[in-house]
């Protein structure tokens, strides 16, 4: 039996997790009690409708991500609590949120067929402001998830509840990529991924106080944004500290080649008061940095996973103003 970690070979290759949150205009959250399956469709006991919706879902993969959720606390018997966090045209730098509370888990296919066709949600009057965040745990996809995922789980409603925050809630969550990151976790509206938490970080994210370098080698990136504009964006987020979680973003992938080891990427943010700037950078593919390890549990095979350098950071309004 091979009891190598994923988690564990990812710390010991220092692999730098930016770049790895999913952008995705949907996620589509259902509130299902664990074990789950490693598909969380193939679970026991899920309703026949909400299976047969797998095809569809796997053909909008790309753009949906339907995960289950779990808080005890919560958990109501014969309810079921469906979630859609999803993005809207306007530029906006989190997600819009639609809340049901369902008495029927087959109520929710025609919810999800509509995101799944990309259509208008219908209002509902439960819907509240709340800050979610999901913890992976899902140990049947990657035994990391259980190990580290659990624990921090818990740890991280023990910290809810000594803080007093209202309007916060932590779900145990199914799998959302990036087992060798776990703890990993998503925080909702904004979508931001983040990775090898523990309490003390987890407590600077709620409460936006303390040394924003803390987030340096655990921040996985901004969902909303592509990949190579995440790796550009925890630069100025780690420059510009946690004022930067209140600016509206801008990106723009200008030119990427075809394997996309070389991108030209730049983000243009506007302030609370209403100051504009643009930054634009190269975002490149490192070979000198490239890592190799066992990259999910379970496995003696090697993968190699690419680092990133980024080149050519420009300030375009101090380049017009030198001009």
């Amino acid at each position: 039996m091979n009891n190598i970690f994923c988690t564990e070979e990812s710390c010991q290759a220092k692999e730098d997790p930016i770049g790895t949150a999913l952008n995705r205009q949907y996620y589509v959250l259902i509130e299902v009690p664990p074990p789950w399956a490693s598909n969380p469709l193939d679970s026991k006991d899920i309703a026949s409708k909400l299976q047969a919706l797998k095809p569809a879902i796997d053909e909008v993969a790309s753009s949906l991500r339907l995960l289950f959720i779990y808080n005890a606390n919560y958990y109501e018997t014969g309810k079921t609590r469906l979630i859609i966090y999803y993005q809207t045209a306007e530029i906006s730098s989190k997600y819009s949120k639609q809340e049901y509370i369902l008495s029927d888990i087959d109520d929710a296919v025609p919810i999800i067929e509509k995101c799944i066709n990309n259509e208008t949600l219908e209002s509902e009057n439960t819907n509240i402001q709340t800050r979610d965040f999901l913890v992976c745990t899902h140990g049947s996809h990657d035994k990391c998830c259980a190990k580290y995922g659990n624990p921090f789980y818990r740890q991280a409603l023990a910290t809810i509840e000594d803080l007093s925050l209202s309007h916060v809630r932590v779900w145990q969550s199914s799998h959302f990529g990036g087992h060798r990151f776990a703890p990993t976790m998503i925080d909702l509206p904004e979508g931001r991924y983040y990775a090898r938490l523990n309490q003390k970080i987890f407590t600077s994210i709620l409460t936006r106080t303390g040394d924003i370098q803390c987030l340096k080698n655990v921040y996985r990136g901004w969902g909303i944004l592509p990949w190579q504009v995440q790796i550009l964006e925890r630069k100025l987020m780690l420059k510009y500290g946690w004022d930067w979680f209140n600016y509206q973003v801008q990106d723009h992938v200008i030119y990427q080649n075809e394997d996309e080891t070389f991108n030209q990427v730049e983000i243009t943010f506007t302030t609370p008061d209403s100051k504009v700037n643009t930054y634009r950078c190269n975002v490149i593919d490192d070979p000198t940095k490239s890592i190799s390890f066992r990259g999910e549990c379970g496995t003696n095979e090697l993968v190699t996973f690419s680092q990133y350098t980024i080149t050519e950071f420009v300030d375009m309004a101090a380049s017009l103003i030198s001009i």
